[in-house]
């Protein structure tokens, strides 16, 4: 059996990666767009980068995919995606899954929201 880290391992070396500093430079760029795959809970307790479009990593397949009534509209802009979870496990393995499902421009944050506060980003509440 795989282990978690195994895919997220795995998920990694066939995603791109951005770092908490290149993020940072994409920030309020028209063409991309950041996407929180944190549990609610989570975003309440400790906010969010702003602008940030929230999917919750559980219902991003079908977010994703544009016949069903959760498809978010993000997803068919044509902007660039950069995932964030709290640390870079679920980021990398939802980049996995919206490359395996089509999407070209996707990336996510190495670190995570926790990379992200420890820089000093900027948090939306």
């Amino acid at each position: 059996m795989k282990s978690a880290k195994d895919l997220v391992a795995a998920a990694n070396s066939r995603v791109r990666t951005v770092s908490v500093q290149d993020a940072k430079s994409l920030l309020n760029q028209p063409d991309t767009v950041f996407v929180d795959l944190r549990d609610s809970s989570e975003l309440a307790r400790d906010g969010k980068i702003p602008g940030a479009v929230h999917v919750n990593r559980g219902m991003l397949e079908f977010s994703l995919d544009p016949t069903l009534p959760y498809h978010n509209p993000v997803f068919s802009s044509g902007k660039s995606i950069v995932f964030y979870c709290a640390g870079g496990a679920r980021s990398a393995l939802a980049a996995d899954t919206a490359q395996s499902m089509g999407l070209e421009k996707v990336s996510h944050l190495g670190g995570g929201f926790t990379g992200w506060k420890a820089t000093n980003g900027p948090v939306e509440k």
